[in-house]
């Protein structure tokens, strides 16, 4: 419309407006209604006159479709903010903005990208290189039971999807269908202890399943966080209600001594001051054990996390599992020792019994890493040496550094930074074994030795990350639809890019996809022009 009255506004002056209607085979009154809507617009000439354009409508046509997909996919709002965000703007002048009309729009966005989702995962999958890969896997409920697996080095999201419950065979039906047609091999999965995700993986799949060691510690945390914070506090009221008491005793020697003087004996001030104190050192000794031993309790918990790695940090030579076996059987003897110290009760026993039960599936992965990645690396028949410096400097570096970017604190980042540069440094001297290779040989290892250091993942924190979005989008909108559902995961994995700029997909397939909002703006039409208001009696 814009463009044939831009067509008809530049040959105005030359023809009749009846000859233009012919030429353009459109009828005169269609042309007169379009001209008689515009000249009644109620906004500022220039603005009317720009989004009367061809250039104004393709701009409006992108904002409309830009709004959408930022403030409901996104974004958590619903349709109805958008409708405001378009009145509030006055762009209800030129598009439709009732619910209805957005709604439309909304329905048509999702329905193109569970269009686009499909037609990409083909695509991709047809030039994809055949990988191994590690999945994460868990369920949230909204209260209907979603199955959430992601490949946790790419971030890509393999399945998320509604299911009648989450057994085992739920989760091998799941997984099956989500990863038909892709050149993948699942290894290794990482999760909670569930029944079902346990037997779907070990039986359905053949794979690995490596325990996630954040329910390890959230076990203990649970089992003597709180009992062991309680008695912190009540040691730390007993101490304060001692110094108290010194402090009146003090008082009510000043006092007798300031006061008249009493017949008789005076009272033995001295004593009971000394008694106080007395009791004030014991509650004194008692506060600062019952704080040591939350504060060892809590130290012994985080060091399961730093023991659980087939590399050591410090030293950045492999660890073998009889290793970290000592380390972890460490870090338990500190826990039940602390627990003992404080006589917890039988519930919390058993929780911290049941996190030790995994003490042999975390060694077990660490076993598995170690055999898995020798494998790997024997299959390239490199030479001795070549093979001694993966295994004693490379390997460690590339792991050292994925390990460097999780950290929370700047300073172990940057110490780990240095030391995964440090193991590097004998690799790029002239002596080092790899100047044997040629260009090839070496773009194969590094690719290797990048799959090994990836393959040991201790937790399956993005999947509880994802969880959790999913769980603020569900309180929001009461309601999430497998369409929705398929439209934010694709939205996830085909737009959401990191700092270098690759998206989850990308780093998955190892190919670029097509842009989805550019996709979206060849599939969804601009909404219609707005209604003419009408004034309710």
């Amino acid at each position: 419309m814009a463009e044939i009255l831009s067509t008809y506004e530049s040959v105005i002056e030359d023809q009749s407006q009846r000859k233009i209607a012919e030429e353009l085979d459109i009828p005169r009154s269609t042309i007169q209604h379009w001209i008689d809507r515009k000249n009644s617009i109620d906004d500022a000439p220039r603005v009317v006159s720009f989004f009367e354009s061809p250039d104004g409508t393709a701009f409006l046509h992108r904002l409309v479709l830009g709004a959408h997909f930022a403030m409901t996919l996104l974004g958590s709002c619903s349709t109805r903010q958008v409708c405001q965000f378009f009145e509030l703007t006055g762009l209800d002048r030129f598009i439709a903005s009732s619910y209805g009309s957005q709604h439309k729009v909304a329905v048509k966005i999702e329905e193109s990208i569970v269009d686009y989702d499909n037609e990409e995962k083909s695509r991709l999958a047809e030039t994809m290189t055949p990988k191994e890969i590690t999945t994460c896997e868990d369920e949230t409920f909204h209260p209907e039971t979603c199955l959430v697996a992601i490949e946790p080095v790419s971030n890509f999201i393999l399945l998320e999807k509604y299911a009648d419950g989450r057994k085992a065979s739920d989760w091998t039906q799941a997984m099956e269908e989500a990863v038909k047609n892709m050149p993948i091999t699942i290894l290794q999965c990482t999760s909670d202890e569930g029944k079902g995700i346990v037997r779907h993986v070990k039986k359905d799949l053949g794979a690995h399943h490596s325990p996630d060691v954040f329910h390890v510690q959230y076990e203990i945390s649970k089992a003597a966080s709180a009992p062991l914070s309680s008695k912190t506090k009540k040691a730390e009221k007993d101490l304060e209600k001692a110094g108290e008491e010194v402090n009146r005793r003090i008082q009510e020697k000043q006092d007798f001594a300031n006061g008249k003087p009493r017949p008789g004996r005076p009272p033995e001030f001295d004593k009971r001051i000394e008694q106080a104190r007395l009791k004030e050192q014991q509650a004194r000794e008692g506060f600062e054990s019952a704080e040591a031993n939350q504060n060892r309790m809590k130290e012994a918990t985080r060091g399961i996390s730093k023991a659980y790695h087939p590399v050591d940090l410090e030293t950045g030579q492999l660890r073998e599992a009889e290793e970290v076996s000592e380390s972890l059987e460490k870090c338990f003897s500190e826990i039940e020792s602390s627990a003992s110290e404080a006589n917890l009760k039988e519930s919390s026993w058993k929780r911290i019994k049941k996190a030790k039960k995994l003490v042999v599936d975390m060694v077990a992965t660490i076993l598995f890493f170690h055999m898995t990645v020798r494998a790997k690396i024997e299959s390239l028949s490199l030479p001795m040496e070549v093979e001694r410096a993966i295994f004693d400097h490379l390997l460690p570096a590339l792991y050292i550094g994925r390990v460097a970017e999780k950290q929370k604190c700047a300073e172990d980042r940057h110490r780990l930074r240095r030391k995964s540069e440090e193991l590097r440094l004998p690799l790029l001297c002239p002596e080092s074994p790899f100047k044997s290779l040629d260009q090839k040989e070496l773009e194969v290892v590094e690719r290797v030795c990048d799959e090994c250091a990836d393959l040991f993942q201790p937790a399956s924190s993005c999947v509880e990350g994802r969880n959790g979005q999913l769980s603020l989008r569900h309180h929001s909108l009461h309601l999430l639809s497998n369409r929705k559902l398929t439209a934010l995961t694709a939205v996830h994995n085909f737009h959401i890019k990191r700092r270098d700029g690759t998206t989850p997909a990308s780093r998955f397939f190892g190919a670029k996809p097509r842009d989805l909002f550019e996709y979206l703006l060849g599939e969804v039409d601009l909404p219609g022009r707005p209604a003419q208001k009408r004034v309710r009696a």
